[in-house]
């Protein structure tokens, strides 16, 4: 896999992937930015965001969940010195839908964090990360 980031101006960069989709990066004024884009840090809290989301939810459809709205977020606390790395991590699950079973759910999140996710795997080897989860029942 190649990703590349490529200067636009000041500092505000594109990256891309051979997916041959882009996205803007930036930062804020006070650094010298225009605050066009994601900021990469960002960009890693999203990567491990969706990583294991798609590992989640893949599993929950698998094991028929019914489904019908799922988000991740993730928490990440940072140091506040240079350079500022991510300290703690909480990953928290919303997961909406009927009946949902909570024993699948802490399975697929298990294996998410254990076996499928490398964005995970390579974070947890810094940082640690943790996992919580909420499901609410849909009506109808």
């Amino acid at each position: 896999m190649e990703s590349k980031v490529t200067w636009k101006n000041r500092l505000s960069f594109t990256g891309s992937s051979a997916s041959g989709f882009t996205v803007p990066l930036g930062t804020e004024p006070a650094v010298g930015g225009d605050n066009d884009g994601f900021r990469p840090m960002e960009l890693i809290a999203i990567g491990l965001a969706g990583c294991t989301a798609m590992d989640t939810i893949s599993i929950l459809l698998k094991k028929r969940q019914d489904v019908t709205a799922f988000e991740v977020i993730a928490h990440a606390e940072r140091a506040g010195e240079h350079p500022k790395v991510f300290t703690h991590i909480t990953l928290e699950y919303q997961i909406e839908g009927r009946q949902i079973n909570p024993a699948a759910v802490e399975r697929a999140i298990e294996l998410s964090a254990t076996k499928y996710c490398p964005a995970q795997a390579m974070l947890e080897k810094s940082v640690k990360i943790e996992h919580k989860y909420t499901i609410k029942e849909s009506g109808g």
